[in-house]
């Protein structure tokens, strides 16, 4: 017998309450499409059970956000009876219970209708415009009923968008939604009474549309001002899906120019194998967020195709197995012209000066240096961390970010001791802007000297032949025998070995193996501690290694060696001699770095 579905009847509240209270896991959905909680409570991987009101309201928004995304679905199938059915069942469901601002929104957000916040309300609205749109191309006459809830949703977005705008927030990502949210309820109105569309000047080229918000959202390095590798998505695919049936050699040459660099960003820092990592706040993984990524992939590459983005979406739909619901393979067509100039290869060296990150592509390993601005809320606290990836293995990566109503376990996401970052006297880093102090074709190096009073931490990283070394030097003035760390923060499996003499050795594993060397100033000792820690935000509980080098110094240069199994020559040796390290290979070649001093 197939699963019963229904919409349900209740408003939805904030998403980021789905998780578990004990455990700080996004609790596991259950049928979204049924429309009643899961009976006996939501679960929890690690075997709890959790109903409360924010918890009910939560799963609430995933049902009723599901349920938008299965309307698109049907609408591209051509399941046309259901589509229209819902549709209709949603206009009325919208006319009863969304008529004022929800009431029981936090206060910080900006309220929503159906749900507590109007992005929540905007994405949704998205979803519900574009089945509308696709549905109207086919036929219009048994859509007239749902033309309310299209002019409600506009005008809903509209109102939210002025509210935004009104406190000086054009740069919020949430414009970035509120606009797509209008295209699409506003296109769809128009489609369904025959009628052309006459939004653009509102929500496309007005001071509060598209075009403008995209103009001071996005740095001059490509990346959405925030630095998240989560909300730089969010934004472009938002956009994305504002310009359906636009040409994109049609678009202002600037707006062009800010898509194609935010591509390239999504570009550079995917590995070879697609991962995309998760920096600053965002989820680790979920099965929504693949979706999202798909959705995205399959719009870029109509409008300004990049060969490094098919690689993600091979991985992401790996991942997802049953749980792709195919969207993405039903948008062919989105644009009304052909795509642009396909965007060329990233460099072995890629620097995003604005944003503050710079990746490194050295013999089978994948590096990001963290180094820019905080981010405004969703930053965290991690001047010149150093994540390093395979292909397919996220051997240290930004961990990524927990449910935010998870207070305790999103603090810890965003901590410094979260981080392969450095910390003084054992304190979290200031909210502060680090600087690129220089780059070439094969090195880079960043200096934070905010993060602590009185102290000077530069980090250089290079790509050797078939390695990559990284040089953190941290200088303290003031302050009675500060000690200094320098840490490594596991994805994955991690062995720590000391030796009687010479570096401490690492070996990371995963898909693939990395090797690590570690050694520092000659005169300054330095104590290697192991700890458990929690690994990366998806599931708080799972534990890894945690390594922390500490130093009890003014002045110390921690070095490091990294080399993936699969190249070669091996190391053989590696030596830190005043201000120069010294790296052997089994073939009998050296080469030489310079320390900061």
């Amino acid at each position: 017998m197939a699963a019963l579905r229904r919409i349900a009847r209740e408003r939805g509240g904030w998403w980021h309450a789905y998780v578990c209270p004990a455990h700080g896991v996004e609790l596991e959905h259950g049928d979204l499409l049924a429309g009643v909680f899961p009976e006996g409570g939501a679960r929890c991987a690690h075997g709890c059970r959790v109903d409360s009101e924010a918890v009910r309201g939560a799963w609430l928004v995933l049902s009723h956000q599901a349920w938008a995304r299965r309307l698109r679905v049907l609408a591209h199938r051509g399941e046309r009876a259901e589509a229209v059915e819902r549709l209709g069942e949603y206009a009325g469901l919208y006319a009863e219970l969304a008529a004022d601002r929800h009431g029981e929104a936090q206060g910080w957000m900006l309220r929503g209708r159906l749900f507590h916040q109007a992005l929540t309300d905007a994405i949704w609205a998205v979803n519900v415009g574009h089945a509308v749109i696709t549905l109207a191309e086919k036929e219009t006459g048994d859509l007239a009923a749902v033309l309310p809830l299209l002019e409600a949703l506009e005008q809903a977005a509209l109102e939210a968008r002025d509210v935004l705008t009104g406190q000086g927030q054009l740069a919020s990502n949430y414009t970035a939604w509120l606009n797509a949210a209008g295209v699409a309820a506003g296109r769809a109105a128009a489609a369904v009474r025959g009628t052309s569309w006459e939004g653009a000047g509102c929500w496309l080229e007005g001071g509060h549309g598209l075009y403008a918000h995209l103009r001071v959202a996005v740095a001059d390095d490509g990346w959405e001002w925030e630095g998240s590798t989560y909300y730089h998505g969010f934004v472009l695919r938002a956009a994305l899906l504002a310009l359906r049936s636009t040409a994109p050699s049609a678009l202002p040459a600037d707006v062009v120019g800010v898509l194609a660099g935010m591509t390239d960003v999504l570009a550079a820092v995917a590995t070879p194998g697609g991962v995309l990592p998760a920096l600053h706040d965002g989820p680790y993984r979920r099965d929504a967020l693949g979706r999202e990524w798909l959705e995205l992939i399959a719009l870029a590459q109509q409008s300004v195709p990049s060969d490094a983005l098919e690689a993600v979406a091979d991985r992401v739909r790996a991942e997802l197995g049953d749980a792709d619901d195919a969207l993405d393979r039903e948008l062919g067509g989105w644009f009304a012209g052909p795509p642009l100039p396909r965007r060329a290869a990233a460099a072995p060296v890629s620097v995003f000066p604005s944003t503050g990150y710079a990746v490194l592509r050295a013999a089978g390993i994948h590096a990001l240096v963290d180094f820019g601005p905080h981010g405004g809320s969703h930053g965290h606290r991690d001047k010149l961390s150093l994540y390093l990836y395979g292909d397919t293995t996220a051997w240290q990566p930004d961990p990524g970010q927990v449910p935010y109503a998870h207070p305790d376990f999103r603090d810890l996401y965003t901590s410094t001791a979260a981080h392969p970052a450095f910390r003084v006297d054992g304190a979290e880093q200031a909210e502060c802007a680090g600087a690129l102090t220089a780059a070439d074709a094969v090195s880079v190096t960043a200096e934070a000297t905010e993060a602590y009073e009185g102290v000077r931490a530069v980090r250089r990283v290079a790509v050797g032949p078939c390695y990559l070394v990284d040089l953190l030097t941290v200088e303290v003035t003031g302050r009675e025998a500060p000690r200094i760390t320098a840490q490594l923060r596991p994805g994955t499996a991690l062995d720590v070995q000391v030796q009687a003499a010479g570096p401490v050795r690492t070996t990371w594993y995963g898909d693939e193996t990395l090797h690590g060397w570690h050694t520092w100033s000659a005169e300054v000792p330095v104590r290697p501690f192991t700890v458990p820690g929690p690994g990366p935000a998806d599931d708080p509980q799972r534990t890894r290694t945690r390594v922390d080098f500490t130093a009890e110094a003014a002045h110390v240069v921690f070095a490091s060696v990294y080399q993936a199994a699969s190249a070669g020559p091996a190391v053989s040796d590696v030596r830190l001699d005043g201000t120069e390290l010294t790296v052997e290979l089994a073939d009998g070649s050296i080469a030489h770095y310079r320390t900061e001093g």
